[in-house]
């Protein structure tokens, strides 16, 4: 009876195509789900993966020219009216809250440190926002997807036992199909979320140090811009 079970169950097609195939409507729907959160959430990954890169050779080239020793009104004239990386907003919502504080005898406006400093503060909220962006899905996806898939799981092995009642038997040949199946949608599940959680933190981090560096940024500009005032007062 057990090798005639056994022969049984080694006839069935256990590829993951023949289990989607298999599947009830409400697990398949599961799957679809997380596979698309999962194909979501790498192309977020790989997208952030290139913003960062560009964002980090951006701050970097601004650097080597804001250090090089060339005038910072020369500087920001170079830039134009609309800087490319962020590093250079920073430098040009600086540059043109300084300029704007300028009366036209020469005079300071009063509270300019103020307000170049609240000007690159915005700058930096507005390119911290974009580098964050779409982050709360793969955060999302990581803690939310092996339930998703659990769910189908719990689904499919009722369906798997409702089947069991019907058939009347417990022999491998009833009870294998029914199981697998369900148990591919908790593995979809981990591999949605697995992923999602590693570069989420990952990603966050590297955002932090980003964002970190156009802080440092900012606070030595406006260490420089605050000598200008100081001997200008």
């Amino acid at each position: 009876m057990e090798t005639e079970a056994l022969a049984m169950a080694q006839e069935i097609d256990f590829s993951l195509l023949a289990l989607f195939a298999r599947a009830t409507l409400t697990v398949k729907l599961v799957m679809i789900l997380l596979i698309v959160m999962s194909f979501w959430s790498w192309a977020i990954i790989v997208q952030k993966h290139l913003l960062f890169r560009k964002a980090r050779a951006e701050a970097a080239n601004f650097d080597a020219a804001f250090w090089s020793g060339e005038p910072l009104d020369e500087l920001y004239e170079a830039l134009g009216s609309d800087p490319q990386g962020a590093s250079e907003k920073v430098f040009a919502a600086g540059m043109t809250e300084w300029r704007r504080s300028h009366r036209q005898d020469g005079a300071l406006i009063a509270g300019a440190q103020a307000r170049i400093d609240r000007a690159m503060n915005v700058a930096i909220a507005r390119e911290t926002e974009a580098l964050n962006k779409s982050l709360p899905f793969l955060a999302t996806t990581g803690s939310t997807a092996p339930f998703i898939g659990l769910f189908g799981t719990v689904w499919g092995i009722k369906y798997a036992f409702e089947e069991i009642a019907i058939a009347q038997s417990t022999n491998l040949a009833v009870v294998a199909p029914g199981i697998a199946e369900a148990l591919l949608a908790t593995g979809l599940g981990l591999m949605a979320a697995i992923p999602a959680v590693v570069f989420y933190n990952k990603l966050s981090a590297d955002s932090d140090r980003i964002v970190g560096n156009y802080e440092s940024f900012a606070d030595e500009f406006a260490t420089i811009l605050s000598r200008q005032l100081d001997s200008a007062a």
